[in-house]
């Protein structure tokens, strides 16, 4: 049984991301066309930024061999294990990565943990560059008393557990409480809320959610006063969410609508000017069983606007807390300089700061910000500007054995890759398995499973 109630709260502001500079992509394919040399490239993790830098690389570069190292057993990265279940279409960028990992001039190299089975420095050893494409595979703390006590779950963690992530699958939230809170109000909060809230055949967007069955909004008129005038200056897609809000807010709701309402089961609310203080125990104090929120003004004008306390501070029973107030990159060896602060490595336009050869492209490279559109139009950038280096001579010259010298290291360690095709096999075992029960597929959720369908 669902919560029948959850609300979601804003206090973090997302940064605002700047659109990278145009390609010149027919020079590109010429000036590469008769290059003899066959440049060796790495590109470390398999999610939209690495396989559309190797993409881009492929496409421009007539020779380029590029190697694609993933920690996981299986490829794609969040476009699997972080796109909502009722966002099938999302997921059909899967088949362009699947065409990138057929071209006989890419492979890819599965169940290898970069910074643990081989080093970084061991690959720019055996490579021309290295790309680090590896995502935000962190989640940023709250900060505050009771954040540890069980049932405080990271968004980020609740989304692989529903998606099938391995590292997620004994995650067991329970969700028979009344109320669940979600922290935040981006994409990855109104997926968690949809989830939440919904039967699987009625799963849909946000626009779509007032409408829900079995579902009320609950939102604060106060909330809005004010707003009909300043969404005029918003972008259309966001003016249009905005008027969504506003009619179900401030208009009385029809007859049937009425009724509907009166008898949902579950409810659904949007609070703003809330920050979170403390997550509150159990009298026993062996669970989550309410947060603290601090009530907030805005003050300022423009880029300056800020949330200040007021003093007050509300209480409000929960059974379920999930903070989505944003993703964050780790450091993945010690000889890649890494920001902690902004959780990026330290680039100009993808080239890692004082490491020749060495580029990132991604949410590791600007940041967890934006879509997949934003990513691929990021990571051809830095594809294009790794082949600006190439071009130039500011990479290493001669042949370098590539995954020649990077497999007998890792055969040495005891530590076997997954192939392309492997993925393959084990894709077709999902969506087996998914036909017996009436589903496109049942994923795989154990790496040892997975390992023993593979005969390893």
């Amino acid at each position: 049984m669902a919560p029948r109630c959850w609300r979601w709260w804003p206090w973090l502001a997302w940064p605002r991301t700047r659109p990278p500079p145009s390609e010149s992509t027919q020079s590109f394919r010429q000036q590469f066309s008769t290059q003899e040399q066959t440049p060796q490239i790495c590109v470390v993790g398999s999610g939209p930024a690495g396989f559309y830098t190797a993409q881009h690389l492929l496409k421009h570069h007539s020779r380029a061999h590029v190697d694609i190292y993933e920690k996981q057993l299986v490829p794609f990265g969040l476009v699997r294990f972080g796109v909502a279940p009722d966002h099938p279409e999302v997921k059909n960028v899967i088949n362009t990565f699947t065409r990138t990992a057929h071209s006989d001039r890419c492979a890819f190299h599965g169940n290898v943990v970069v910074g643990r089975d081989v080093t970084v420095q061991e690959l720019r050893d055996a490579y021309h560059a290295v790309v680090l494409s590896y995502g935000a595979e962190d989640h940023q703390a709250l900060e505050i008393p009771g954040e540890e006590l069980p049932g405080v779950f990271s968004a980020r963690a609740f989304v692989g557990w529903y998606n099938g992530l391995p590292e997620n699958r004994e995650l067991a939230p329970d969700l028979s409480c009344d109320t669940a809170v979600v922290l935040g109000q981006g994409n990855v909060a109104l997926d968690v809320a949809r989830i939440l809230l919904t039967p699987p055949e009625h799963l849909e967007e946000l626009r779509e959610m007032i409408q829900l069955p079995g579902t009320r909004p609950i939102l604060d008129p106060a909330d809005f006063l004010g707003l009909q005038d300043r969404i005029k200056e918003v972008p259309r897609p966001r003016k249009r969410l905005m008027e969504l809000l506003l009619r179900a807010a401030t208009e009385k709701p029809g007859v049937a609508e009425a009724a509907r309402w009166a008898s949902a089961p579950r409810a659904w609310g949007l609070r703003f000017l809330r920050s979170p203080q403390q997550v509150l125990p159990s009298p026993d104090g062996r669970r989550a069983a309410g947060i603290r929120l601090a009530v907030t003004r805005l003050e300022g004008v423009g880029e300056a606007t800020r949330a200040v306390a007021t003093g007050d501070v509300e209480d409000l029973p929960c059974g379920l807390v999930l903070s989505s107030i944003g993703y964050k990159s780790r450091p993945i060896d010690p000889s890649v300089p890494f920001d902690p602060k902004l959780g990026v490595i330290p680039n100009m336009e993808g080239r890692v700061v004082d490491m020749p050869g060495l580029y990132c492209s991604g949410w590791v490279k600007r940041g967890p910000t934006g879509v997949i559109t934003t990513t691929m139009t990021d990571s051809f950038v830095t594809g294009q500007i790794l082949l600006q280096d190439l071009k130039a001579g500011l990479l290493p010259s001669g042949p370098r054995p590539g995954y020649a010298a990077v497999r007998a290291l890792l055969s040495s360690r005891g530590v076997w890759p997954v192939s392309f095709s492997d993925w393959e096999k084990l894709d077709a075992e999902e969506v087996s398995r998914g036909q017996g029960v009436g589903k496109p597929r049942e994923k795989l959720l154990d790496p040892q499973e997975m390992l023993r369908l593979l005969g390893r």
